[in-house]
């Protein structure tokens, strides 16, 4: 990596951080309607695994989708935009907060159906399999998917016909308001691709370069032809399940722990200690972050909402 990259990678998660907290203030202010869902303490996955995939390779994810969709490169003025329904947003205003997606940046959304995308990912990467390409599928979903059908369907098929899928299961600990250990039978999910003989792994989502390494050498074994692969990123939301949880299902204390070591703290200490970046530097790239974001909101609440014609837009793909 050169500098430049990993001074990309600490831009992306701060930008994520402060979209994710301007969010929270829109939605208190009722600027934004319906589920809000904060990717706040997870930023070092997303950043780690879209960092390592090839512009060919597909990324596919359910509602917390805010990160991914700034990872693939849609600016958060456009971001910001679909969360308050204008006609600017990446989705044109009909998405909203769970339904972020382009297909230009080879991102096929965010999904507001718990597991429900998985058997997409499938359809995705059997198109790429029956067409001759190398890309992978990265499928992206949280821990309480793993226990729903839609999981075990997609799994089980990817490994008899082979196909080229990561899929990444975001341990946060919680699938709403459950402790994994509460409603899984194994611990550590990653277990769960053992009864489909696929091979899998576990990796700290906290550090966005291990996150990354462990994501580039996967890709190459799938690319290579070693077939599907579960790998589970340990991490953790600093917020609620969405904006409405009172939280009542864990303590303070807890959430305290995880944020001492916040993932954006380990990565700056990494960058100063290692003499990549001066702390000035780092400070200028978070100053660059927040002016993108101060623009992004006034971009987005300066835009128009979308006209009543809109509604018979875009039915039908052309």
């Amino acid at each position: 990596m050169d500098k430049q990259l990993y001074l990309d990678l600490y831009y992306q998660m701060v930008l994520i951080r402060l979209v994710e907290e301007a969010s929270a203030q829109l939605y208190q202010q009722g600027k934004i309607g319906g589920f809000l869902h904060l990717y706040i303490g997870q930023e070092a996955v997303s950043t780690g695994i879209i960092s390592a995939r090839q512009p060919k390779d597909r990324v596919i994810t359910a509602y917390r989708d805010h990160g991914v969709a700034i990872n693939v490169g849609i600016p958060a003025k456009l971001v910001l935009a679909e969360l308050l329904g204008k006609a600017t947003g990446v989705s044109k205003g009909k998405g909203g907060s769970m339904h972020l997606a382009d297909v230009k940046r080879n991102f096929w959304g965010g999904h507001a159906i718990v597991g429900a995308h998985l058997p997409i990912a499938v359809g995705l990467a059997l198109g790429d399999q029956y067409q001759g390409s190398d890309a992978v599928t990265i499928c992206m979903f949280g821990d309480g998917a793993t226990n729903i059908g839609f999981f075990h369907e997609a799994l089980n098929l990817s490994k008899v016909w082979n196909l080229p899928v990561l899929w990444v299961c975001e341990n946060n600990q919680y699938g709403m308001g459950t402790a994994v250990e509460r409603a899984s039978a194994v611990k550590e999910i990653r277990q769960k691709a053992l009864g489909y003989n696929m091979p899998n792994s576990r990796v700290n989502g906290m550090d966005v370069l291990e996150v990354r390494q462990a994501t580039l050498e996967v890709l190459d074994q799938i690319r290579a032809g070693g077939g599907p692969h579960l790998m589970e990123v340990v991490t953790y939301r600093y917020r609620g399940h969405s904006m409405g949880d009172p939280e009542r299902y864990r303590q303070a204390e807890e959430v305290k722990r995880w944020q001492e070591n916040d993932p954006i703290g380990i990565y700056r200490r990494h960058l100063e200690t290692r003499s990549i970046a001066t702390p000035e530097e780092l400070d200028e790239v978070e100053r660059r972050a927040e002016q993108e974001v101060t623009e992004a909101v006034r971009f987005a609440e300066e835009s128009p909402e979308p006209p009543p014609e809109a509604l018979f837009e875009d039915i039908y793909a052309e």
